[in-house]
Formats: C-alpha cells, structure tokens, sequence
C-alpha cells in the first residue's frame, strides 16, 4: 500500500467518522471497513466524470448498504461531484444534500435510493440489465455506443433480504457478466455476529444462481489483491461477479469487529485515538490533504477524458449510423416519440363490452412498435396479465434459444420484489421505460421496492390485473380489498383504475408522459361497457363529470364511480331516474391524484358542492370520506364465488346501493348538506 493509498483510505475513515460524529447519528462502521474496496474501485476503475453526473456510459456505482452512506458522499466530494466540504459537515440535516441514506433526487452522482436492505443490489440488476439491452439495441461493428459496467457494494443484511435473492438469481440466469458486487462481509450486523443466524455460505448460494463468485482475505489491506479480484470479474462475459471481501467493521476503532461501532457514533475519545492512530491530528475536523484531493482529481479527468473520446465516437456513429444515432439521442433525452399517443385506441358506446386488462391488451399491442424504449414483463402471469405483445421478443442470453439481449420482454419468474426493484434499476439507468405486472393483491408482495419507484421519482408502470372481486373464485386470498388504499395514501404516485376503453388509454397516456412519478395502473379481469360520456381527454384530469340521467337543472344526487363500479354508478342512477323521477349525476374519478392537481374551481364542478353524494367501489370505503358523503364498498376481507354472486353478496348492484343513496337523500331533506373539504 503506497504512501498515498493508504493517506487516501485513512481520509475516508476519518472524514466518514467525523461526518457521524457531527450528526451524532449514522453508521460509522461500514465506511471504515469498506474504505480500502472503495478506493481501489473509485481510482482504479469507475469510468465516470463528475462534472457530468448524467452521462449515459458512465459505470454505475450502487451502495446497496446504504447505511453506510458516509462513504459514498465522501467519495463523491473527493472526486469533485457537487458534494462540499460543508455537505459533509451537515450530515443527516434536514435540507442537506447528504441525507441519512442516498437519495437519488438530492445528491450529485447518487444513482438510485437505497437504505431498506436489499434494494441496491436489485436496482443494480436492472441496470445491468438496462444496459445490455442498449448494447444489443445500438452497437454496431466498430462503435460500442454502450459499454458500461455496473458495480455495487453490499453487506451481509443485503444478502439477507428476499429481494436481493429475487434479484441475483434471475441477474445469474440472464448471464449479465456486466454486474459486479463487492460483498462486505464483516461478520456483524445490528444484533451482533452474523453467526447468530446466517451461516450459509454465501459464495457456494450465488455460484449455484451461476454466479461467478472470488475471494479476498484481506479486505482491510490487500489493495492488489482487490484489483487483481476486480479485473478478474471484467474479464468474465457471461456471468455476474461476486466478491466476497472480508473485512473489519470500524477499522481502526476501539470497538472495530463488533455491532458497536455498526449504527452509532464512535465518541469523541475513540474518535480522537482512530485519527492519531491514522496520524491525522485529533484537533482537526474533516481535514483532507491537498495531495489526497490531486489524486482523486487525476481520476476524475480521466472520466472526463473518457467522456470526451465518447462523444467523439457518437459523432461517428451519427455518420455512420443516423437513423440509430438519432434514435439513441431521443432516448438519452427522456423525448417520447413524436406522435405516439395517435396509436392509443378509442372507443364509443357502441363497441362491445371488454375487460380492461385485454383493453390493455390492446394498448401495449398498439404502442410497443412506437414507443420502443418500452420494456419489461410479469411474474409468472404473462397468460393472465396480457402483457407480451405481438412480436415481442423475450429478453434473454442468446444462447439460451430463448431470445437475445434485445428482447424487450422480460421473465421475471415469481420474483414480484425482485421485480420491482429490478425496474426501479432499469428506469434510473435511463433511455429506457419498465413496466412490470402481476396481480394488483401481490403488489404488496412489492411494496419496499414500489414504495422507492415514489420516492426516486422513477417512471415505473405496474400493470396490475385482477383489480377486486371481481376476479371471482380464487377468493380472499387474491382480492384486494385495502391495497388500492395503501397506494393512494403512498406520496408521488398515480394511481388509475380506468372504467373502460377510453379511461384505459388515458392512463397509458398519463402513465408515459409523467417521467417523475410512478404509475399503477388496476385493470379487472371481467367484462365491462364502453361508457356515454368517457373520452381520453376527460380522464387525464383524473375526475369528470360522465353523464346525468333524469331531467331538471337541480342535481338531486351525485354518485362517484372508479373502475368496475362506474358502470354499477350509471345503472345505479338510471334506477333512480326512471323509478324515483330523480336527477342523477355520475362521476367518474378514474384518477384521485390527477384529480387532485386540479383547480379548486374544477373539483368543486365535478363534486358539486350541496348535493348529496355517493361513492362505489369494490374496495375498502377507507379514503372517500374526503369526497362524498357516503361511501359505498367492502370493508372486509372478500369471498369465493362467480362474480355476479360476489357482486350480490356485498350489496355492489343497482338496486341496493339506490336504497342506500335513497336513505341518504332523505336524511338531508330537512338538514343542510355538509361542503366537503376539497381543497387540497
């Protein structure tokens, strides 16, 4: 270890216990122990240049422990990221650009969002698998346009988590010899030695996922060892890399090797004897030496550089290639195709009833051609989700037979975690649009990687069928019933449950234009009527007014309808026009979130205020309170049974839901009917 090796890892030791000791909060142990791996992969091979976070070709760095983010932000400031001195010092503020776990929408050069276990190594998947598909799609003979590598550091609590076994199995099966994992294995986690519950040999699991898996003994110390294990890893194609690095957690520390110096700060005492033992002076505070800053300076020109050779090569590729050229310039942009959105199909009320998952169906048959950044697959339900279109090509390693890089359709097995997070990979890559699919009940299988599509801003479209009871004889277990409510109350999300043809490619429309939100979109599996009154323009704003049935100018009652239940709505007050000589307006509110953008003066011309109203919903009634009087659903588990029987059974037909609306009519005859508070 060389003079300034070895004063550059002491640096981040010390900058990183500093920053945890100013916070008086984090993790100080992980940096410390990993700041050797680190460096050799920040100065001896991540091809990046901070000065451009956002170039495509850059190799990708993912901390998967994301606790041990003190590493990752000193390691950005040192290569000259947007990430100061004093980032560093406001560690774990509020405001700061160094929150307690990297977070792609506040640092300069972090990746993805990462913290909850697991999900780093997953997004690292997707990103390998984003760019082999970008290689398949536009290289050609003399112009590797996309050749990157993607690298993460995890520890054992990754390897642990479910996802991340989701993730790496499917990452051995698609041969993705681009993805490389350091594996910091310090023996300890929170509770204490990892051999209080996880004792299998990691090495031997991941070899069997078809891995390539290597060793290095001395973590602590053995920088060629790490370099020679890294340009092993680069030299192997077809098959991901482990590296099982064996570490000291805290190195240094007075409690280095154990739980202790894991999830709190060192102490002042201890502190000053690590910098006195790294001959850095105990007084000082995130000291950093001119020749440390030179050295990482050095690697950072040398991405620039790197750069710079890069963009000479596209404007080769533009001659030689312009059709491609232009195409992968749109992509790396985030444009949309010119026009795509004529391809969305429409519908009157004379075309026949249809599912909306097969109107979905429809959808991804008419836009796939169009919209070719489009990518991604099912859990194992492609035959019940009607997510592979025609044509389509399976994402795969060519010499499986079963497809090649440049499928865009993907086998995610049942791995809905993996899934998720594989996608939530994908779409931070860029040039690239996931959609993933399976029953809207087994999202909650996937609600720690979705509840991060949000929270990263990724454009991630769940395609989830099988939206209520309407599902029929699989029963309980597969209805869901308070799922839609979990993801309504989930920030930064768009949450569709489209009542016909036109609502369908509204939420397609919503769903690809949106760049910085997830979308959700439930689709039933039952037939439902092409609505009087729909249009994809009324349904991008979320809520309209769909149709009156009576006659006169006064509303007797309004009757809010999502989904399925939108055709329960207008047969509902149909009912009560032709029986009860009422004035009726239905509702339909396919969208809360995009309703809720809208103007004051909007929402209160929808929901008009004064007039009794109803909601109907084949779900839990949890959340409408906000938006009727009255909400109408199922606030228990669901059943088995032929659908029209499930339909009868909770009350969700014309004539039980009148009688409730009745009730409700004739409680305000003689009160005044409450404002509901919508202004949002």
């Amino acid at each position: 270890m060389t003079d300034i090796n070895k004063l550059s890892i002491n640096t981040i030791r010390v900058l990183a216990a500093d920053m945890v000791q100013a916070a008086n909060s984090g993790h100080p142990g992980a940096p410390m122990g990993c700041a050797p791996m680190a460096h050799v992969l920040f100065t001896r091979f991540l091809k990046a240049n901070p000065k451009n976070s956002k170039w495509l070709n850059r190799d990708r760095f993912v901390l998967s422990n994301g606790h041990g983010c003190a590493l990752q932000y000193v390691l950005l400031h040192l290569m000259g990221y947007k990430v100061t001195l004093d980032d560093l010092k406001n560690f774990r503020q509020l405001g700061s650009n160094t929150p307690g776990h990297p977070e792609n929408t506040h640092t300069d050069g972090i990746e993805v969002t990462t913290g909850p276990l697991g999900q780093g190594i997953s997004n690292a998947v997707g990103m390998a698998i984003a760019e082999r598909h970008l290689a398949a799609t536009f290289n050609k003979p003399g112009f590797p346009v996309i050749d990157n590598t993607v690298y993460a550091i995890a520890g054992d609590g990754c390897l642990q988590e479910g996802v991340a076994s989701e993730a790496c199995s499917l990452a051995g099966h698609l041969q993705l010899g681009n993805l490389i994992v350091l594996y910091d294995s310090n023996g300890i986690q929170i509770d204490g030695s990892t051999k209080l519950g996880f004792t299998e040999d990691v090495l031997e699991r991941y070899s069997s996922y078809g891995w390539q898996t290597l060793a290095v003994a001395d973590g602590d110390n053995d920088l060629e060892g790490l370099t020679r294990a890294i340009e092993a890893a680069k030299a192997e194609p077809n098959r991901p890399t482990l590296i099982k690095v064996e570490t000291t957690i805290g190195f240094g520390a007075a409690k280095a090797g154990t739980e202790g110096v894991h999830g709190a700060p060192l102490g002042a005492e201890s502190l000053a004897a690590v910098k006195a033992l790294f001959d850095f002076d105990p007084a000082q505070k995130f000291s950093v030496s001119d020749d440390v800053y030179r050295f990482y300076g050095e690697r950072a020109t040398e991405g620039a550089r790197r750069e710079e050779e890069w963009h000479a090569l596209m404007a080769r590729y533009a001659q030689a290639h312009p059709e491609l050229h232009a195409e992968l310039v749109r992509r790396i942009e985030g444009r949309l195709p010119q026009g795509w959105e004529k391809a969305l199909p429409r519908y009157t009320p004379e075309d026949k009833p249809v599912a909306t998952r097969k109107l979905s169906e429809t959808v991804i048959n008419a836009i796939a051609g169009v919209v070719p950044e489009l990518i991604g697959g099912s859990a194992d339900l492609t035959g019940s989700n009607l997510t592979r279109w025609k044509g389509a090509v399976d994402f795969q390693p060519e010499s499986t037979g079963l497809g090649d890089y440049a499928g865009r359709y993907v086998r995610y097995g049942v791995r809905e975690h993996g899934m998720a997070a594989i996608s939530n990979g994908i779409a931070a890559y860029g040039a690239n649009i996931p959609f993933a699919s399976t029953f809207l009940n087994f999202i909650s299988y996937a609600a720690g990687a979705t509840r991060l599509s949000a929270l990263s801003h990724l454009r991630v479209l769940y395609i989830m069928t099988h939206d209520s009871i309407g599902l029929g004889e699989d029963g309980p277990t597969h209805q869901p019933i308070e799922t839609m409510a979990m993801l309504r109350a989930t920030p930064n999300y768009l949450n569709f449950r489209p009542a016909d043809g036109n609502e369908v490619s509204a939420a397609y429309l919503a769903a690809l234009q949106h760049s910085d939100r997830p979308s959700v979109l439930s689709l039933t599996r039952q037939n439902l009527p092409q609505l009087e009154g729909s249009s994809i323009e009324s349904a991008l704003l979320g809520g309209y007014n769909l149709h009156t049935y009576g006659s006169g100018d006064k509303i007797d009652l309004l009757i809010v309808g999502t989904g399925s239940e939108t055709s329960l709505a207008v047969d509902t007050a149909k009912l009560l026009a032709s029986e009860h000589a009422l004035n009726v307006k239905v509702v339909s509110m396919p969208c809360l979130e995009l309703f809720n953008a809208q103007s004051d003066e909007y929402r209160h011309s929808v929901l008009t205020p004064g007039v009794p109203s109803i909601s109907v919903e084949a779900l839990t009634t949890f959340g409408w309170h906000k938006y009727v009087h009255r909400p109408i659903g199922i606030d228990s588990f669901g059943a088995s049974g032929p659908v029209d029987k499930l339909y009868k059974h909770f009350g969700l037909v014309p004539d039980v839901v009148a009688g409730k609306a009745l009730k409700l009519i004739d409680y305000y005859k003689n009160r005044p009917v409450p404002t509901l508070d919508l202004e949002f």
